[in-house]
């Protein structure tokens, strides 16, 4: 327990200190996050004793990680007001569209190397290996683009609104332990998760909307609908996202996805509901206009 508390105490100071001290500890943070969840997601998918197995983690880490590391050098020009290389004369808007072809042509590309990559090397799966390389970009890749889009609209780095979507995602894990622990009688999906009850569940519903409320009032940087519905979104989004981490585990017999973090596992076990959460997060800001 005193280990467990430490390692808390140290993470949320890091946490803390990378979000709110500037745009790039922020996005060298998380991209830190993406790269070490991206080895353990590929520790948990490459097993020991499969064939070139440092190899296609390292591989299936840079297939996730390329358009994390792009879209965070697009967002740190635009934040400094540095000109756009060789478009000066294109608009803001054909400029975010230029970008973003990059990212994701890029992207592309790095995909079509990954099945060139499987030619050359003797597989009987190869399918399946690609699948693992895909994994990761779509699993932690994506949501860390769409959180760094979350957190810096219109170029403009908005700390607060990292910060209360962890907030948010704490509370509804707390509110799910305690009332679980306390009131929990109906398994939620005791073949993934035999602790997990449907009481505690609704219980962390409950909490991260009734935090998102108070959250309206405290931190201005969503309208209280938009607080709202993000802690909707936590309450669903985030107990699925915990669910389908534990059944990669679950699927290859480990506990926890790493040991970066004593008493607490790995990267991914921390963050595994963010990962889910920040995409849908990033939507239905949009759509609520944020």
């Amino acid at each position: 327990m005193k280990q467990r508390a430490i390692t808390a105490f140290i993470f949320a100071g890091i946490m803390l200190g990378g979000i709110y001290w500037n745009i790039l500890s922020f996005q060298v943070l998380f991209t830190v996050i993406a790269a070490g969840a991206l080895w353990e997601l590929t520790g948990i998918l490459f097993r020991p004793g499969s064939a070139w197995r440092t190899g296609r983690r390292l591989i299936g880490c840079l297939t996730g990680l390329f358009p994390v590391i792009w879209m965070g050098i697009w967002l740190l020009q635009d934040g400094a007001g540095l000109p756009e290389t060789g478009h000066t004369g294109l608009s803001s808007w054909q400029a975010d569209t230029f970008h973003l072809g990059l990212v994701f042509g890029g992207t592309a590309f790095f995909i079509l190397c990954l099945f060139l990559i499987e030619l050359f090397i003797p597989d009987p799966t190869p399918a399946e290996t690609i699948g693992h390389y895909l994994l990761g970009l779509f699993y932690i890749g994506i949501p860390i683009i769409a959180l760094f889009e979350l957190a810096t609209p219109g170029s403009v780095y908005l700390p607060h609104r990292v910060f209360g979507l962890i907030w948010l995602i704490w509370t509804n894990d707390t509110f799910a332990y305690l009332i679980g622990s306390q009131l929990g009688r109906t398994k939620l999906f005791e073949r993934i998760s035999p602790k997990k009850t449907w009481e505690g569940t609704f219980g962390g519903m409950a909490g991260a909307m009734l935090m998102a409320w108070g959250l309206s009032f405290w931190l201005g940087e969503y309208t209280p609908v938009q607080w709202l519905a993000l802690g909707a979104i936590v309450g669903v989004i985030g107990t699925l996202g915990d669910l389908v981490e534990s059944m990669l585990k679950r699927s290859v017999g480990i506990k926890d996805s790493g040991t970066i973090m004593p008493g607490h596992g790995g990267l991914l076990d921390r963050f595994d509901s963010f990962l889910f959460v920040a995409p849908f997060a990033w939507l239905v800001v949009k759509m609520l206009g944020g």
